[in-house]
């Protein structure tokens, strides 16, 4: 049965390559703000089926692509699964968008093709995208925080918009959009989260909007134009606690042995420890330079730890996305199932700093097991300027740290 089922895989792969549904693809997740635009790209070259998901700048590829009755997108690194029927009459893919997200509960949203040629609806009004473009210092409704924008937008039609919202927990990473009298209407969606936002242009150079995610969270944005914004120092934010002991600290690795964190493993000239999820987006950038750096310093004493706080107790589960995290990010250092990702419970599941905040959360320690830094959330790609200056950071205190003695 398996041989049969790859069989036909590989034969629908050789007959997509000569037409449709080959190629691009305007889809949107149908939410309580209206439609979530995103792009899909499929092809069969070689008769192996691939596909991308697509916003603004950003390709990510689909980790496992397969077409029997109906199109598969199984994002597994997120637990989550895009199922579409095909009609090639109508020259549509629809469906439903499955993800696996706390306690272990699934939602699902309906996913249908797109109509616009852009990624939302122009009108054939006039147009000022510049109002968008530059700099905001914003605040979500729902946090303390200060939030900053990052706008890049096009004064041609369809008046595309890229960029992100950076926070002291991470960014929205790639956000997509365009321009329609006087609202900026951008979207992400990345296999794990759905993000969609509606902003207007206000007077005096401020703004104001709604901002969705998925179909569980609404809440009201507003913010002014400020080319000086900047976030608080999130090496500042979450602190280590005096005298925290590190060997009365166990949790499970993957085989489900019992490990504390002095293990001799664990130890090296530089120690950094990532505190993260799988089911996290802005995790994966964050575990994706974890892997460079410990490709890159490894062989200077560098040592990496993991602690994924995940969405269930069940340790199968969790040690089975780890894997595939793992194999994701080509990551070779060792990480621990700690717990669940419900910040408070894992706050005092760790036992180590003031408070879990932010997924991820990065802790430096040098050979004599001094605490050199701790940083809350992690500034993306998507995030530029801010992204390389992070970077130059953390490599900047790594070789610190391996210099000293």
């Amino acid at each position: 049965m398996r041989f049969f089922s790859l069989l036909l895989i590989i034969a629908c792969g050789a007959r997509a390559q000569e037409g449709w549904p080959m190629g691009r693809h305007a889809l949107a997740i149908e939410c309580p703000g209206g439609e979530l635009p995103f792009g899909l790209i499929l092809d069969a070259a070689g008769g192996r089926l691939r596909g991308w998901i697509e916003n603004g700048p950003e390709r990510i590829e689909i980790p496992r692509v397969t077409w029997g009755d109906e199109l598969v997108l199984d994002f597994t690194h997120y637990d989550s699964q895009v199922v579409l029927r095909v009609d090639s009459r109508e020259k549509r893919l629809h469906g439903t968008w499955t993800k696996v997200r706390g306690a272990g509960k699934a939602s699902r949203m309906k996913v249908v093709t797109s109509t616009s040629p852009s990624r939302f609806p122009v009108s054939g009004a006039a147009h000022d995208p510049s109002w968008i473009d530059g700099r905001w210092a914003v605040r979500f409704a729902s946090s303390e925080d200060p939030a900053v924008g990052l706008f890049t937008a096009a004064k041609s039609p369809p008046y595309a918009v890229t960029g992100t919202f950076m926070t002291t927990l991470g960014d929205y990473r790639y956000l997509a959009g365009n321009v329609d009298r006087g609202v900026t209407r951008l979207s992400c969606f990345d296999g794990a989260h759905a993000f969609l936002f509606h902003v207007r242009s206000g007077a005096d150079g401020t703004m104001s909007g709604d901002f969705w995610s998925s179909g569980t969270w609404h809440e009201k944005l507003s913010g002014k134009r400020d080319a000086s914004a900047r976030l608080p120092d999130c090496w500042k934010l979450t602190s280590w606690i005096e005298g925290a002991d590190l060997s009365k600290v166990t949790f499970t690795d993957l085989d489900g042995k019992q490990r504390s964190l002095d293990d001799p493993a664990f130890q090296g000239k530089a120690r950094l420890i990532e505190v993260f999820g799988t089911w996290c987006p802005n995790c994966h950038d964050h575990g994706a330079y974890m892997a460079e750096l410990h490709r890159r310093y490894a062989d200077k004493g560098l040592r990496v730890l993991g602690l994924a706080f995940e969405h269930t107790d069940d340790h199968a589960r969790s040690a089975r996305q780890v894997k595939t995290f793992r194999e994701r990010h080509g990551a070779r250092f060792p990480v621990l199932i700690a717990g669940l990702s419900d910040k408070n419970k894992a706050t005092d599941r760790l036992g180590l700093l003031d408070r879990i905040r932010s997924y991820p959360t990065t802790i430096f320690m040098d050979g004599a097991g001094r605490i050199r830094g701790v940083h809350q959330g992690f500034s993306g790609p998507a995030t530029r300027e801010a992204h390389d200056r992070l970077r130059r950071r953390f490599e900047s205190l790594i070789e610190d740290m391996l210099a000293s003695k």
